[in-house]
């Protein structure tokens, strides 16, 4: 039963929360008390969850998302709904209808995204832990960008059922915390298998960190060091990949050719299914109620041009046309034969090493208004989404600094080994803190 409540009144300079539940109640368990907050795009019953877009503006879920069901029996403080990109599609937290999220390292700068409003939430003291979702890097862009750890599970792990979906093949809930212990408690309450959800299995996760990694072979991918990364990036996180060896690990060097395809495969797959997903978001079934004096496609135009922002537009657009008759075979199925060429490099590198480590992203946090472009935003996803397109896990931990911000060290491993993953962040983290 829940019988305490936990007074939660932030300081929300940096704009992290679109909702706070000043008296959240908690009860016994594993995360008893423990504030946690929830990025905008998962449901949570009787508190608004909006995707941060004003055509979900007032909607209140009538159940609670599985891993927001797991968080409450374990105990958890849910305190508020964190700000994002609308609909989870964008990698600065600009892309919001309430207005960015400011980065607390610099306020000049965007927290990364989609799960800005979670990491900023994090990475300014106001919660110890949050649930990010990632499709091509949420989680670990902004963790990167924030100086915090983010974890994108191995694709099934956590269940999906309560996400708002923006594309299903590629989305993931996972934990972000300010050290790899938090995200690995996160983790023992939120993995498992759901019944609502079949793509999730039964693969519970009960580990606790161990800070070793001798004997483990850490491949390092030549494209992951190559032209568009920043080179003081690169200089950092090759040293933290060096403190990994002192450590006892084993690097080599590698190559995953099918990177040079990774970025269009994701665009096209994401944009095709959101353009699908987001269908429902018509004026009848979800958002504001459609002038019924109007012709159907007069009104469907109307509410989903107020409610829907101009990434949301431009990604709907893209998708549709890619699904479209006579393009289908031109774009979304090659996406999908790129798609598999990812997995298969994957799935070839792991049969010689046992984790993959590189920057998370290739720059630091950009400054507000600075990725404008589409094309250029885009292009900064090119280190995350190989993850997401294969579906293995991967983490973003801290490992230093350039120009004073921080740099994110990403470590990646086999299908349903996060374990694995976690261990190596936190033998990592252990070393230098």
């Amino acid at each position: 039963m829940e019988s305490q409540k936990l007074t939660f009144e932030p300081d929300d300079r940096y704009n992290a929360f679109l909702t706070i539940c000043k008296k959240a109640p908690y009860s016994n368990g594993k995360l008893s008390g423990i504030a946690v907050a929830v990025k905008d795009n998962i449901s949570t019953k009787g508190i608004e969850t909006t995707c941060a877009s004003k055509i979900l503006k007032g909607y209140i879920p009538p159940y609670d998302a599985h891993a927001v069901e797991l968080l409450r029996k374990a105990g958890a403080a849910i305190v508020g709904k964190t700000n994002m990109d609308e609909f989870g599609m964008g990698t600065t937290t600009e892309n919001s209808a309430f207005g960015p999220t400011l980065n607390p390292c610099d306020t000049g700068r965007v927290p990364g995204g989609s799960s800005g409003g979670s990491a900023a939430a994090v990475a300014s003291n106001m919660v110890q832990m949050a649930l990010g979702t990632d499709t091509g890097g949420s989680i670990r862009c902004p963790a990167a960008f924030c100086g915090i750890v983010g974890l994108k599970p191995t694709y099934g792990r956590v269940s999906r059922y309560g996400l708002i979906a923006y594309a299903n093949s590629l989305e993931q809930i996972g934990p972000m915390g300010r050290t790899v212990n938090d995200v690995s408690a996160l983790m023992q309450v939120i993995a498992g298998k759901d019944r609502h959800d079949s793509t999730t299995y039964d693969r519970p996760y009960t580990h606790t960190p161990v800070a070793d990694v001798k004997e483990l072979k850490i491949g390092i991918p030549e494209e992951y060091f190559g032209e568009g990364v920043d080179p003081k990036v690169a200089g950092v996180v090759k040293t933290a990949i060096g403190r990994l060896e002192e450590l006892g690990a084993t690097t080599v060097p590698c190559s995953i050719p099918s990177m040079k395809f990774a970025l269009a495969a994701y665009y096209v797959t994401c944009t095709c299914e959101a353009s699908s997903n987001l269908a429902r978001f018509d004026g009848v079934r979800y958002g504001p109620a459609a002038d019924t004096k109007k012709s159907w496609h007069e009104a469907y135009k109307e509410v989903r041009r107020a409610g829907f922002g101009t990434e949301v537009r431009r990604r709907i657009m893209l998708g549709t046309f890619a699904l479209s008759s006579g393009y289908y075979g031109k774009y979304y199925a090659k996406a999908q034969v790129a798609r598999e060429n990812v997995k298969a490099d994957f799935k070839r590198l792991f049969s010689e090493v046992d984790l993959i480590a590189g920057p998370t992203m290739p720059t630091i946090a950009f400054r507000l208004k600075e990725k404008s472009d589409p094309l250029s935003m885009y292009l900064s996803d090119i280190l995350t989404v190989p993850a997401n397109l294969a579906g293995i896990p991967a983490i973003s931990v801290p490992c230093g600094k350039s120009d004073g911000m921080p740099v994110g060290l990403q470590i990646m491993g086999r299908p349903f080994e996060d374990e694995c993953v976690i261990d190596a962040a936190f033998a990592y983290e252990q070393a230098v803190n």
